[in-house]
């Protein structure tokens, strides 16, 4: 069976959960190889996890050397011509479709981006903010694949996790990364990693009214989310934005807050499990794909829930 390669995607010795998914997912073309990319000893910290969720191997690509920007791209390139894979999975976020990008052009792999599902027929991308579904085939021997997270349910399956060094090599070129600094995130899950998220619109009025977002966020232990028209409008940071030009988000349940539903919005939350909406105007396209919907005041139905999640949990 061949190889199916997963780039592993981690954080300070935690692989994340769009990792997992990819796993999953390989398995539906191959043999899950993990790609462990990073500083000396990151291996060690993830293998225990890899091979709990079916690597049958795990490519060790580790160095302390800053004189490269992606040397994952170098990492699977060589895999690529090595290896001779099926597959490269990538979960899709800024640093994935970065890599995907050059990783494609430098190996001639077609790329297919985006993708929602994937099996050994092809894969199924949602296009035009969720209104319809395309089907698409690689006509490469290895195409470079980029999964939206929160498009599989995880299953555990044990593999053998077999360790094997791979040698990074600086491709040639003059950049180098000076310095790095993680962004600060706070106490609150991340938000395409989070099983709940609590976003708030432009019915939230500013940024100081935020609050009441973080209020429901933090009781629920959720992350918290915002809609390109409150972020634009300054009330809270871009990197918290849920849409088409944010994060796409598939939690088990999504709150929104004086969210109108956007189709811009939609495309980033709609395969949410189950989504409660809050919003004053009951012709807001947001109750199209709600689960449960309130038409009421934000600032009077958030506090109230709040209360009653802290009832229940005392």
């Amino acid at each position: 069976m061949a190889e199916v390669l997963v780039l592993v995607d981690h954080l300070e010795g935690e692989i994340k959960k769009s990792t997992f998914e990819l796993l999953t997912a390989a398995r539906t073309l191959g043999e899950p190889s993990a790609v462990v990319v990073g500083p000396a000893g990151t291996a060690a910290k993830l293998a225990d996890g890899l091979a709990e969720h079916g690597a049958e191997k795990i490519y060790v690509a580790e160095t302390d050397d800053t004189a490269f920007l992606t040397p994952e791209v170098s990492v699977l390139a060589g895999l690529i011509e090595s290896a001779s894979p099926a597959a490269v999975l990538i979960g899709v976020s800024a640093d994935g479709k970065e890599i995907a990008g050059r990783l494609a052009v430098r190996t001639n792999s077609a790329w297919l981006n985006d993708v929602v599902g994937l099996s050994a027929d092809g894969v199924t991308h949602s296009v035009f903010g969720g209104a319809y579904v395309a089907e698409a085939k690689a006509n490469t021997a290895h195409p470079v694949i980029t999964l939206r997270p929160g498009s599989v349910e995880i299953e555990a399956a044990a593999g053998a996790g077999a360790q094997e060094t791979v040698t990074v090599s600086v491709d040639g070129r003059n950049a180098s990364v000076t310095s790095r600094e993680p962004i600060v995130g706070g106490d609150r899950p991340e938000l395409t990693e989070a099983s709940v998220v609590v976003s708030g619109g432009r019915g939230v009025g500013s940024a100081d009214d935020f609050g009441v977002v973080e209020g429901l966020a933090d009781t629920l232990g959720a992350a918290v989310g915002a809609s390109r028209a409150a972020v634009d409008s300054g009330y809270y940071p871009h990197q918290f934005q849920v849409g088409q030009t944010g994060k796409t988000v598939s939690p088990q349940l999504y709150i929104a807050l004086g969210i109108s539903g956007a189709i811009q919005h939609r495309a980033g939350m709609q395969t949410s499990k189950t989504i409660i909406a809050v919003n004053k105007d009951a012709e807001a396209p947001i109750f199209e794909i709600a689960d449960f919907g309130v038409v009421g005041d934000l600032f009077t139905v958030a506090p109230q829930l709040k209360d009653e999640i802290a009832k229940r949990k005392s």
